[in-house]
């Protein structure tokens, strides 16, 4: 979908299924259940859903997220309902955009279903799939991944980041930072402290965000929606306040990490003053996005 000079196209890095009651954090069972549905043990259904970002005139392509990765063990695989070998690497070849094409990877955070695809497994060697790409990642959220504790140590798996360190690929930021000509990364701190989100600008006043983990899907736009992962849940709150204040303000287009049905759109109020999905947009249909005043 053409947005400015970028076209936009959402890439899917592999459905899974996690955890209903952690995804909801405190909000309980007999609210949540109503907006979605979870199977006999209790697990959701969830995408991860990629952004591939196109330059028109220059070609030069951004991948945001690279999904679950094709490296799980069988048991891993039966723990979070992986039932397919989708990864975005396959996904991007049958698009007729090989890995090798790849300019910048950007990630929100080091969780494996958000940083599994950037490597694949050949026997007992790990190796970067886009092997081309600067990789851009918050400084901090690499320290955190290497320094992992109890909390935290299940979702950071050092075969997803290391082999992009030892292969001197990682690019890491410092707050906010342009990655690449109209594509910047903004601090969204709460499910990590690292935690990034990605804002696409074609130049005249409009913006497209790719909010990561700190809004996983469109239920977690309501402010008391927060999941049993996030380290610091207070700052994932006043994250999502200020975030999504300005979101719906200046009218950008929202891309959610995680929603099955509704990846992206535009938000608005319902007469409530909740923030919902106002306007859907296909990301995967051809045509131009409009611009909103």
């Amino acid at each position: 979908m053409r947005f400015g000079d970028f076209d936009l196209t959402l890439v899917n890095g592999g459905n899974f299924r996690l955890d209903g009651g952690a995804m909801h954090g405190v909000v309980p069972k007999s609210i949540w259940s109503r907006l979605t549905s979870c199977d006999e043990h209790n697990r959701c259904s969830y995408a991860t859903n990629c952004l591939l970002i196109e330059r028109v005139s220059t070609g030069e392509r951004t991948l945001v997220e690279t999904g679950n990765g094709g490296k799980f063990s069988p048991k891993e695989m039966d723990i979070f309902g992986i039932d397919h070998d989708h990864s975005t690497e396959k996904n991007l070849v049958s698009m007729g955009v090989p890995p090798e094409s790849i300019n910048h990877v950007v990630m929100t955070h080091l969780h494996f279903d958000h940083s599994g695809g950037t490597t694949r497994r050949e026997g007992s060697i790990v190796t970067p799939v886009f092997s081309r790409a600067r990789h851009h990642i918050q400084a901090r959220e690499l320290h955190d991944a290497k320094h992992a504790h109890e909390r935290n140590r299940a979702s950071y798996l050092a075969e997803n980041f290391l082999p992009l360190e030892d292969a001197g690929l990682l690019q890491l930021a410092e707050g906010e930072q342009e990655v690449a000509p109209g594509i910047r990364v903004i601090p969204t701190p709460g499910h990590t402290a690292g935690h990034q989100s990605v804002v696409v600008s074609d130049g005249s006043g409009h913006h497209v965000v790719f909010f990561g983990d700190v809004i996983p899907t469109a239920v977690h736009l309501k402010l008391p929606f927060i999941m049993g992962y996030d380290l610091d849940v207070v700052a994932t709150l006043e994250t999502k306040r200020v975030l999504l204040d300005r979101v719906v303000k200046e009218k950008w287009l929202a891309v959610f990490g995680h929603e099955l049905t509704t990846p992206a759109g535009y938000l608005g109020l319902d007469q409530k003053g909740n923030v919902i999905v106002q306007e859907p947009v296909d990301l995967t249909a051809p045509g131009a996005i409009r611009p909103t005043n």
